[in-house]
C-alpha cells in the first residue's frame, strides 16, 4: 500500500521526476519524460507493481529529510542504536542523461541498510528481463522491457522471485553511490557517470535558479520553493509545463474521479508563466510562445486546451487494468478526455499571460502577435458556443460565467495590444465584441436578486473560479457585485474555511462522488480577501492553507479536511502558482489586472 500522499518528495531534472516515501520507497518514476509509462508504479497500487527502497535495516530507527538549501537534492537522514546516515538522493540535471542517484553516506558510527528492487516496466504490464553485468567489484543490474532499459549500479542484489535486494553497511566518512540509469534498449548502455561532479552541478543549477526569484515580501521561503516547483514541472527541452508530476491520485478516495495530470493544460501553462514573469523570469516568456505556436501549428481552428510535452495532440484516455489505484481508486487513468473539449476559457487565460510578458518589457514578434489574433479569431468562431468550463465538467455543456469573462479578457487584451502598443488589428471590432460579452454577463451571469455572480447562465449556484473575474479585471475585487459572490461562497462552498471549487450534488459535472476543498481555490480567496481590505482574513487563511503542505513544501491539488490529508495529484501546478499569486496580493501587488489602472 502506498504512502499518504503528503509523505512523497519530488526529486526532478525538469524532463520527469520520482516520488520518494519518508521512509526512503520510490513509489513513482516514469521514464525518459513525466508523460511515459512508469517503471516504478507502487503508488498507484502495492509493491508488486514497482518500487525502489532503500533504508536502515533498524526497524526502530528515525528518520528526518529535506532539500538542501534551493534546490531539489533531497537529504534523508537515519539515527539508529548504531548510528546516523544519510541519503542524499537527485536526478542529475547534466544534458539529457536520464539518472536517478542516492549516495548512502556515514556521518557517525556504522548504519545497516537494505535496498529492494522491483521493476515493473509500462505501467507494471511488462516484467523486464534481469541480468547481472557487473562483477562483485562494480556490481550491475541491467533490465530491458520494450524499447526501454535501465542500468542500475552501486551494490550487489540477488534475485528472489522477480525481485531483486541487497544489503550494505556505511561508516563514518565512507559511502556508496547507487544510481539507475535509463536509455533506449537498442543503444549500447552509457558508461558510469562521475556522482560527485552531477552533485556539484545540479546544486549549482538549482542554487542559481532560486536565486533569481524577485520577490519582496511575506511568505518567502514558501514563494521560492513553489517556484521551483513550477520551474520542475517545465520540460527542459521541449518548455511544455505539465500540470502535476502524476496520474489517477484521487480527488475523493475509493472514488472514480481520478485524471491524468502529465500533460500540458493550456490555462496552466499560461497561469504559470504569469507567475514567473511576477519574479523576474521573462526569457521562459518567449521559450513557451515557442511551445505554443509549435503545438498550435498552422490551423488555430483545430486548438486544444491540452497538449503533450513537445506537443502531441493525441491524448486519447484509457484506463489501466495493471495499476488498481491509489488506496483501491479506480479506474487508474492515461491520456485525458477533456483533451477534446472545449473550455471558452483558455485563449482568455493565455491572452492574459502574454499582455502581462508585454508589459514586463518581452519584445513581441511577428509570429507570437500573428499567434495570437489567430488565437482571437478562434474565440471569434466560438463566440456563442457552451462550453465544459475550467472544472472540465463531463456533463452537459454550459454558458459558464468564468468562460464567458475570460473571453472578455480575450478581447479586452486585444484590443489592449492595438490600442496601448500599436500592434496591427482591429481593436473597434475587438472593443464591440468584448462590450458585447460584458452586457451578457450583466444580465446572464449575475443574480440581481440574490446579490451575486452565478456559476452559468441559468443557474442560482456559485463556483470558485467566479474569484477569477476579479483577478482579469472584469470587476473590482471591492466591487458589491462580487463581495456578494464571496459572501455566497463563504455560505455555501466552505467546509472549514476552505473552499470547494462547486457544489458538486448539483450534479453539474455528470460525475459520481464528491471531492474534497480545492487549494488553488482557497489561494485565490486570500488574493481577493487582501484586496477587499480583508488583510487579516487574508493572512489567517495564507499561514493555514501554507500549513498544508508537507515536510518539504510540496502541495498537491486538494485537502482532505477530516482526514487532515492531501488528495489529489501532487505536486499541483495550480495550487503552487496559486500560492505565489496569494503571497504576492498580501505584499500588495495587486494581481493580473493590476496595469489596468
Amino acid at each position: 500500500m502506498a504512502a499518504p500522499i503528503e509523505d512523497y518528495a519530488i526529486l526532478s531534472n525538469c524532463r520527469t521526476a520520482a516520488l520518494v516515501s519518508r521512509e526512503g520507497s520510490i513509489d513513482w518514476l516514469c521514464l525518459p519524460r513525466y508523460d511515459s509509462p512508469s517503471i516504478f508504479g507502487a503508488l498507484l497500487g502495492e509493491k508488486k507493481h514497482g518500487h525502489w527502497s532503500i533504508r536502515a535495516a533498524d526497524p526502530d530507527a528515525t528518520v528526518a529529510r529535506y532539500y538542501e538549501d534551493d534546490t531539489f537534492v533531497l537529504v534523508t537522514r537515519w539515527e539508529t542504536s548504531t548510528g546516523v546516515a544519510e541519503v542524499r538522493e537527485f536526478m542529475p540535471i547534466d544534458g539529457g542523461r536520464v539518472e536517478l542517484v542516492r549516495r548512502v553516506e556515514g556521518v557517525s558510527g556504522h548504519v545497516d541498510f537494505t535496498t529492494e528492487l522491483r521493476m515493473r516496466f509500462d505501467y507494471a504490464r511488462a516484467l523486464p528481463w534481469v541480468r547481472q553485468v557487473g562483477s562483485h567489484v562494480e556490481p550491475a543490474l541491467l533490465a530491458i522491457a520494450g524499447p526501454d532499459a535501465v542500468l542500475v549500479r552501486g551494490v550487489e542484489m540477488n534475485p528472489d522471485d522477480h525481485v531483486h535486494r541487497g544489503s550494505f553497511t556505511v561508516e563514518a566518512r565512507s559511502g556508496v553511490d547507487l544510481t539507475l540509469t535509463w536509455f533506449p534498449s537498442h543503444r549500447e548502455a552509457p558508461d558510469p557517470a562521475d556522482v560527485d561532479r552531477m552533485l556539484t552541478h545540479t546544486l549549482h543549477w538549482w542554487r542559481e535558479w532560486a536565486g533569481r526569484v524577485d520577490h519582496d515580501g511575506p511568505f518567502e521561503d514558501e514563494v521560492v520553493r513553489s517556484l521551483m516547483v513550477l520551474r520542475a514541472l517545465t520540460h527542459e527541452d521541449t518548455g511544455g509545463i505539465v500540470a502535476a508530476a502524476t496520474t489517477s491520485l484521487p480527488e475523493d478516495f475509493g472514488g472514480v474521479r481520478n485524471w491524468d495530470y502529465r500533460y500540458v493544460w493550456l490555462r496552466d501553462a499560461a497561469l504559470t508563466i504569469e507567475a514567473l514573469i511576477s519574479h523576474g523570469f521573462l526569457r521562459v516568456t518567449a521559450r513557451w510562445r515557442q511551445w505554443l505556436l509549435r503545438a498550435i501549428a498552422g490551423d488555430p481552428k483545430d486548438l486544444q486546451i491540452m497538449y503533450g510535452l513537445a506537443g502531441e495532440r493525441d491524448l486519447v484516455e484509457r484506463e489501466l487494468a495493471s495499476l488498481p489505484g491509489y488506496e483501491g481508486s479506480a479506474p487508474v487513468r492515461i491520456g485525458n478526455g477533456a483533451s477534446d473539449q472545449y473550455q471558452g476559457d483558455v485563449i482568455g487565460e493565455v491572452m492574459v499571460a502574454l499582455e502581462a510578458a508585454r508589459v514586463a518589457g518581452v519584445e513581441e514578434t511577428d509570429f507570437s502577435w500573428a499567434l495570437q489574433r489567430a488565437m482571437l479569431a478562434f474565440v471569434e468562431r466560438h463566440f456563442d458556443k457552451p462550453d465544459n468550463g475550467i472544472w472540465e465538467i463531463r456533463g452537459e455543456p454550459q454558458k459558464f460565467t468564468h468562460s464567458r469573462a475570460m473571453i472578455w479578457a480575450a478581447f479586452d487584451r486585444g484590443a489592449r495590444a492595438v490600442r496601448d502598443y500599436g500592434l496591427p488589428g482591429d481593436a473597434q471590432k475587438w472593443e464591440k465584441l468584448r462590450d458585447q460579452v460584458r452586457a451578457e454577463i450583466d444580465a446572464h451571469g449575475f443574480d440581481a436578486e440574490r446579490g451575486h455572480f452565478v456559476q452559468h447562465y441559468g443557474s442560482t449556484e456559485v463556483d470558485a473560479s467566479l474569484l477569477l473575474l476579479a483577478q482579469v479585471g472584469f470587476v473590482a475585487h471591492d466591487d458589491p457585485r462580487m463581495l456578494g459572490t464571496v459572501a455566497e461562497m463563504e455560505r455555501t462552498l466552505m467546509v472549514d474555511g476552505l473552499l470547494h471549487r462547486y457544489r458538486t450534488e448539483s450534479g453539474v459535472d455528470g460525475l459520481a462522488g464528491t471531492e474534497h476543498p480545492f487549494l488553488a481555490c482557497s489561494f485565490w480567496l486570500v488574493e481577493q480577501y487582501a484586496n477587499s481590505g480583508r488583510v487579516d482574513d487574508a493572512m489567517a487563511l495564507m499561514t493555514r492553507l501554507c500549513g498544508f503542505a508537507n515536510d518539504v513544501g510540496l502541495l498537491s491539488e486538494e485537502y482532505d479536511v477530516e482526514g487532515a490529508r492531501q488528495a489529489g495529484n501532487t505536486p499541483q501546478a495550480l495550487s503552487h502558482l496559486a500560492l505565489v499569486r496569494a503571497a504576492d496580493a498580501l505584499a500588495g501587488h495587486h494581481g493580473r489586472a493590476a496595469d489596468r489602472e
